[in-house]
This record gives structure tokens, C-alpha cells and sequence, in this order.
């Protein structure tokens, strides 16, 4: 009897092994979600943001381009700042689905931002779509696609002017 309790005890201790990691999972990508924002915002550190990213990673937006390899993603954001001279990212109601090394979140986006060519503070708001892996013990973006909900003059609003 006692090695069927040893047994039942074994595959509780896995069960909670497995639950914990997909707890501390979903946070490490909560603060690979958090540290992306904080480099956009900080003047859009091309460097910093880059290193967020897989080898291989895919960055995608309708209205911005895609960008294929953390090189080219690197390449982006060296010039964002020229698009945005101000900006502040607000990651809301992120879902995340863990399975081993791969991840899929969605996120909505809310980002007031100025557009540096005309000096126009916007409204900006879309959904993101994330794949994430774990590379080498941490995690990484592999792909990050950004669909637009609206992106208004701030003197306008959304109501009125849902796309510029």
C-alpha cells in the first residue's frame, strides 16, 4: 500500500512542478511584454527592443511594415523615434497560453503617442498578436503582428475619425 501512496504523492509533487512553471512562464512573458514597452518608450532603444527578439523573429504592422529577423527589427526601431517622437504604450488584458517552450498571448494595445512629422498627438489602439519561445533558458519574441483598431488625432477622437 505504501508504494501506491508513494506513487499518488510523486504525480501530485509533478502536477504542482508543472502548474508552478506555467505560473512563473506567463509572468516572464508578462515582463518581456512590460520591458518592450518601456524600450519603446524610452525613445525606441533599437538595441534594447532587438534583443527581445529571436534570430528568426517577425515584426508586423499594416500601417509600419514587416520586418523579417531581428536585424531588420533592430533596423526599424533605429529610425522609430522619427515616427513617433513621443509615445506611451499601454499593454491591457494580455491572455497567454503556455505549452512548454512556445507561447501565444494576445494583448490589446492602447498607445497615445505625437507623430514627429507633423508635431500631431494621436490616438492609437489594435490588438497584438504574440508567439513567444523559450531560447537558451529565457523568453524570446518569435513573432509579433499588430492588427490597427484606430488611429485618430487626439483634437478629433476615434468618433470621428477612426483611421488618419
Amino acid at each position: 500500500m505504501m508504494a501506491g501512496s508513494d506513487k499518488g504523492e510523486s504525480d501530485r509533487f509533478e502536477c504542482l512542478e508543472r502548474r508552478l512553471q506555467a505560473l512563473e512562464d506567463i509572468e516572464a512573458i508578462r515582463n518581456l511584454k512590460a520591458r518592450y514597452a518601456t524600450l519603446c518608450d524610452d525613445h525606441y532603444d533599437a538595441d534594447g527592443i532587438a534583443e527581445l527578439f529571436s534570430e528568426d523573429a517577425i515584426w508586423e504592422s499594416p500601417a509600419l511594415g514587416r520586418f523579417e529577423g531581428r536585424e531588420m527589427i533592430r533596423q526599424f526601431f533605429n529610425g522609430a523615434s522619427k515616427i513617433f517622437s513621443f509615445a506611451i504604450h499601454y499593454s491591457l488584458n494580455g491572455h497567454i497560453e503556455v505549452c512548454g517552450d512556445n507561447a501565444n498571448a494576445t494583448w490589446y494595445l492602447f498607445m497615445p503617442c505625437t507623430l514627429e512629422a507633423n508635431n500631431q498627438a494621436m490616438w492609437r489602439a489594435g490588438i497584438d498578436r504574440e508567439t513567444y519561445a523559450r531560447i537558451d533558458g529565457q523568453w524570446k519574441y518569435k513573432l509579433k503582428v499588430s492588427e490597427p483598431l484606430f488611429n485618430s488625432p487626439f483634437d478629433k477622437g476615434w468618433a470621428k475619425k477612426r483611421f488618419v
